[in-house]
This record gives C-alpha cells, structure tokens and sequence, in this order.
C-alpha cells in the first residue's frame, strides 16, 4: 500500500484528489495539510511515502516545506503539483529535492501513474520540464568538483561514470542504451548503482549532481 499525503491549499482540489485516490487499491491517503508547515508536521505524524505538494501555499510555501521534508533518511518522494507547467517555482523545487513534477490539470491515470512512479524509487519529470531545468543549469556557472565530490566519484567504474554524464545531459534509459550499445536493463542497474554510490535521491537529483560539480557543461560539452 502506497501512503499519499495531500498538501494544497484548496480544499475542492485536496477534496478531489482524494476521492481518485480512494478508487485505487495499492493507493491511501493518510494526511491532509492546507499550508507547507502543516504539510510538514502532517508528514512527521504519518510517515506518507509519497507527498503530492502545491508549490503556492500560505505559512510556508511548497519549496520550503518541501526542503524541510526531504532532510533525513527516511524523507518521503515529493511530487510537485502545479498550475502552469514553467512556474518559476519548479527549479527550485527540485534542488529543494522534489522528484517528480505535474501539471494539476494532468489526467487522473498520469497523477496516478506518477505517484506509484515516485514510490518506485523511480524520477518523474516531463522531456519539457527537462529541458527548462537544463537551460537553467546552464545560465548557472558550475563548480569544478570538491575533494569530497572527488573520492564519491571515485567509487564508480569507467561505464558509471559514462552513465551519470549521460544522465547529466537529460537522456532517458533508452537513449543511454543506444549510445552505449547496451541493453536497458543493463543501463537501469547501472543507474541504480551510481544513484547508490552517490547517495542521490533518483536520476533527477543526478542531473542536478553533474551540474553542480562541473561534470557537464552548458551545450552539453
């Protein structure tokens, strides 16, 4: 069973979404939060796998909540939800470690879909959303990577390292596989082992790594 926590401040669309969440067996709404610091203490109460998160909300927006929520190891998968698809909030929502991205007027079965998604341990971000986080990416100047940065790259093999740069440029599993002429489930558990050596949350966190430090640059280079 999949535990969802509601944060929005609307209350029809918290109503809404949680009477299509109910029609769903693996699927359970355990908390409810009109506001980012609600959400935040509603999540501590109920331990949600996976919260669906309005970014503008009163006390204590969508961003900040979720920062506050994913610190910790036990931290739940964020799913941002959004009126307009380039809201200047969803860059910042990522680097606040959100790891999923949808429109509020996207279909019942796509939420759904994202939700178990997310609980996967899988990212969820559209090619469009993609590209407007790599153009934001690239007007910021990356730093060349800390030592520290360096002995966690260090971990990985030579075909790893090749996989997160890949990654870093915005390519899914099977344009990976092409590139690297290689199958793609040999591609998804090359991703899984530099998401585990790196202590990244999912690949959209390993997009934000490899700007960061520098491993891609702007135009992809």
């Amino acid at each position: 069973m999949i535990r969802v926590l509601l944060a929005d401040d609307e209350e029809l669309m918290r109503a809404g979404l949680r009477m299509m969440l109910h029609t769903q067996p693996d699927l359970t709404v355990v908390g409810e939060a009109s506001d980012g610091q609600e959400a935040v203490l509603t999540a501590a109460a109920t331990a949600p796998d996976v919260v669906l998160m309005d970014v503008r909300m009163p006390v204590l927006d969508g961003v900040a909540a979720t920062r506050k929520l994913c610190t910790g190891p036990a931290a739940p998968k964020v799913l941002i939800l959004t009126t307009f698809e380039l809201d200047e909030y969803v860059f910042a929502a990522v680097r606040a470690g959100a790891s999923g991205f949808l429109l509020k007027r996207s279909p019942p079965e796509v939420l759904i879909d994202g939700i178990r998604t997310l609980a996967a341990g899988e990212a969820l971000l559209g090619p469009s959303v993609t590209r407007r986080l790599l153009a934001e990416f690239a007007r910021a100047t990356p730093a060349d990577p800390a030592p520290e940065t360096a002995r966690r790259l260090a971990r990985l093999t030579g075909r790893e390292r090749e996989v997160l740069l890949l990654l870093g440029r915005g390519l899914a599993n099977a344009e990976i596989a092409e590139r690297l002429q290689v199958g793609e489930a040999t591609v998804k558990t090359h991703v899984g082992r530099v998401l585990d050596k790196l202590g990244l949350r999912d690949r959209v966190h390993a997009v934000v790594f490899a700007f960061d430090h520098g491993l891609v640059r702007p135009g992809g280079r």
